[in-house]
């Protein structure tokens, strides 16, 4: 019982850590793909160079572009 509640505790942590859509009910299969797509978006993005340098050190701006493009990315069907 003690690691059922600790793996559920787990997945709600990396659901705050994923930028999901207003739509997203995830499951735990759900979320676990959706955080190996984002860490592939991420990749993509740091080999890509698109960060302002300059935005970067504002964690808070980063993060909040950062989930923004990713969410434009999942509309647009990038991730299928």
């Amino acid at each position: 019982r003690q690691r059922t509640q600790s793996l559920n505790d787990a997945f709600a942590e990396l659901r705050k850590i994923i930028p999901t859509l207003p739509s997203d009910k995830l499951s735990k299969i759900q979320t676990l793909k959706l955080a190996a797509r984002y860490i592939d978006f991420l990749y993509q993005v740091l080999q890509s160079d698109e960060l302002d340098h300059k935005i970067t050190s504002c964690n808070y701006l980063a993060h909040e572009r950062l989930s923004y493009a990713f969410s434009v990315w999942r509309m647009e069907g990038a991730w299928s």
